[in-house]
């Protein structure tokens, strides 16, 4: 397959099986709660097998039709893996080239992958984390511009509205308008901040979580620490309802923890969002108020098994 400037509906057979995700019931983890139902809205059910499928497709599609991204163009982003294969399966499909800069410590099965599909990547110093894989892209693309197409993730407004326009209506539909709560963590913020934008315009009174890393050496791919690194310019700190920390070690003891009382191989990510769903669930249960809380759960354990976990 390949593409011209005026094509916005890249690889049309790959788009159509993104998104319409499921909702999976943990009823197992709330058992104990009265009024609360738990729900996981499954992103591993996409074709790349992550929730970042959705902006990936978005943001070449912007790329596409507003003559960014032409014959001849390396695509070029700065992610934690997750965005870069989706870019790489899209690539693929496409047949355009892929440029990654990522930090050295992400998951060998990540780096399997990005390696079987064929991607380019510079890889950038751990301790730098995302920021660091940021200021390489940025090199990237000043030295070269004609060379690259920077979709810029963390800047690109095509990112949030992905999930304005499918995650959020999807959830909507899926809890028959039931849904009180999302919870989502922070990476680039397209997932939470087109999602809550998007359910908050049904309902107005939704409760929408952000969930954070603890530290800036944290182990939980695709969340992003706060403190003094880059802030994702798409980032919209005003419409998080409350915001839950969550620590490296709870996110991997909750990987397990799922597994084997829901049977559900879930990422780090996803474990992370669980978390802070328990703890908003407990609240609520113990005011006597009924919930439906949706975490979005980014991506599966398999991508994790045989290194951070």
């Amino acid at each position: 397959m390949t593409y011209d400037k005026n094509q916005t509906n890249p690889g049309s057979s790959h788009a159509e099986r993104i998104g319409n995700t499921p909702l999976v019931r943990l009823d197992q983890l709330v058992r104990s709660l009265a009024g609360i139902t738990l729900l996981g809205k499954a992103e591993w059910a996409n074709p790349g097998g992550s929730v970042m499928d959705r902006a990936a497709v978005a943001l070449v599609r912007d790329a596409l039709s507003r003559g960014f991204l032409t014959p001849g163009k390396t695509v070029l982003e700065a992610t934690t893996g997750s965005t870069g294969i989706s870019l790489a399966t899209l690539g693929a499909a496409l047949d355009f080239p892929v440029h990654l800069a990522i930090p050295s410590n992400i998951s060998s099965q990540k780096k399997q992958i990005l390696a079987t599909l064929g991607a380019q990547v510079d890889w950038t110093e751990a301790e730098e984390g995302i920021d660091g894989a940021i200021r390489r892209a940025r090199e990237l693309v000043g030295n070269d511009p004609a060379r690259f197409c920077y979709m810029d993730q963390f800047s690109n407004d095509a990112n949030w509205q992905a999930h304005f326009q499918t995650t959020g209506p999807e959830i909507w539909q899926q809890t028959a308008g039931l849904v009180t709560h999302l919870v989502a963590g922070i990476g680039t913020s397209g997932t939470f901040i087109g999602t809550s934008r998007s359910l908050k315009g049904y309902n107005p009174k939704l409760q929408a979580i952000s969930v954070l890393p603890d530290s800036a050496a944290h182990g939980i791919e695709g969340l992003k620490y706060r403190g003094d690194s880059i802030i994702p310019p798409i980032y919209n700190p005003h419409l998080a309802n409350g915001t839950v920390v969550v620590e490296t070690g709870e996110a991997h003891e909750m990987v397990k923890r799922i597994a084997r009382e829901e049977g559900l191989l879930v990422g780090v990510s996803a474990a992370a969002a669980v978390i802070a769903s328990l703890k908003i669930a407990h609240g609520e249960s113990e005011a006597g108020r009924r919930a439906v809380i949706v975490a979005i759960l980014p991506d599966s354990a398999e991508r994790y098994l045989g290194s951070v976990l």
